[in-house]
């Protein structure tokens, strides 16, 4: 079915990884195993190569051809880096970036989602350190296990053990087949800015750096569904999705997006469209010869008010907006939802220092025709999830569930 790396790092709990990497064959998967120095001194190499069936990999640079770059072949190739057990130091460094290994490397250089299994001691597991670092790595969309409580090979009872292998097996499993009322359907997301030609080098544009978008359409693809990305200019890292359209201006968005929701169950318009175009693109680039100069603007097209009216008395596809306000952000994202004809509204404040454009961390309001609910400030990947359970329960017609927590 699919391919999962395996990462085993140092700790008694290694012996639960053979079991783990058992659980997953039964349940029809590939397994290669990464262990790391550590891992060796618990659990020989051979044990894991003799289940999987496949070769360890235990060193990133084993004599060979194209083996110093095996790390960025694995990555391109599996569904699933799965690190079980994972200790405070292998957390550590997947948080902070550092790639000094095989297992870190690839971290660095897949694509694939991320499931870890913590196994560690209480207090090492209850450190700021250890939680700061869990908690940057949730943001980043990487999906955790929770360990155990019980009796530590330390001599203490607490929390920090590894799940056991058939709790990490399924958890694995619905990172790979996620359930849920997205799987299967299609969904079309836009993200970033765009940008409005004044001359051959000058431009319009806005702060939008697609960070939210980008979260949205990773989480729906988690979820499994068929998404499609259409994105203005930015420097940020797409998440891989079905598809993946570029445009450049609020005319491209707006052709892209009317071609791409025929056949879509929701779209999401995260997406920072210009309101506004100049009238008229200079040809050649525009002088300093006054110290006034006046521009002439036009209005451009309100896609999602043109997907409401497309819509009519239909009510798919689930139409999803987002309120960008620096004032009245709450009575402008209700008025905004009954013009356009929206579904739901997500109300950010983009005046605050702490969140919306160009930051990792949001803090939102979701307006509804059932009412409104409040996500807090957390990363953009929480916040995502927030916004897709509320569109999960808006496409099952039950109440969605809105999480106060980090972002988890």
């Amino acid at each position: 079915m699919s391919l999962i790396a395996l990462g085993v790092t140092g700790g008694i709990g290694v012996y639960k990884a053979v079991e783990v990497a058992r659980g997953l064959q039964k349940a029809g998967h590939d397994v290669v195993a990464i262990m790391t120095r550590a891992a060796r001194k618990f659990v020989g190499p051979l044990t894991f190569e003799a289940i999987t069936r496949r070769r360890v990999i235990t060193d990133q640079f084993t004599p060979g051809i194209n083996s110093d770059i095996e790390h960025i072949a694995i990555a391109s190739e599996i569904d699933l880096l799965l690190v079980a057990p994972a200790t405070a130091n292998i957390i550590g460094k997947f948080a902070n970036g550092i790639a000094d290994d095989f297992l870190t490397s690839l971290y660095l250089a897949t694509h694939a989602p991320v499931l870890i299994a913590p196994a560690m001691n209480t207090n090492m597991f209850d450190h700021p350190a250890v939680r700061q670092n869990i908690s940057r790595l949730m943001d980043r969309g990487v999906q955790f296990v929770d360990p155990g409580s019980g009796y530590l090979a330390c001599g203490w009872i607490g929390k920090g053990r590894l799940a056991e292998p058939p709790e990490i097996v399924v958890a694995a499993q619905q990172v790979l087949q996620p359930p849920g009322a997205l799987r299967g359907r299609r969904v079309v997301v836009t993200a970033g800015p765009t940008h409005e030609d004044l001359d051959p080098v000058r431009y319009l544009g806005n702060r939008s750096s697609g960070k939210m978008g980008f979260a949205l359409a990773g989480e729906a693809s988690r979820r499994g569904a068929d998404v499609v990305l259409i994105v203005g200019p930015t420097n940020a890292q797409a998440p891989p999705t079905s598809q993946l359209v570029r445009v450049r201006t609020a005319a491209e968005m707006y052709r892209a997006v009317m071609e791409q929701c025929r056949s879509a169950d929701v779209v999401i318009m995260a997406a920072a469209v210009a309101d506004y175009i100049p009238t008229q693109i200079a040809a050649e680039k525009i002088a300093k010869d006054h110290d006034e100069m006046t521009l002439r603007l036009t209005r451009t097209k309100d896609i999602l008010a043109e997907l409401g009216r497309a819509r009519g008395s239909n009510d798919r596809p689930l139409l999803v907006g987002f309120a960008a306000e620096t004032h009245d952000v709450i009575v402008r994202a209700r008025a905004k939802r009954h013009i356009k004809r929206a579904d739901l509204i997500v109300a950010n404040d983009v005046s605050r220092s702490d969140a919306g454009f160009g930051s990792d961390a949001n803090a939102v309001t979701l307006i509804s025709a059932d009412g409104e609910q409040s996500v807090p400030l957390q990363g953009k990947v929480g916040v995502a999830r927030a916004i897709l359970d509320k569109i999960e329960s808006m496409l099952i017609g039950a109440p969605a569930k809105i999480d106060a927590g980090d972002g988890s």
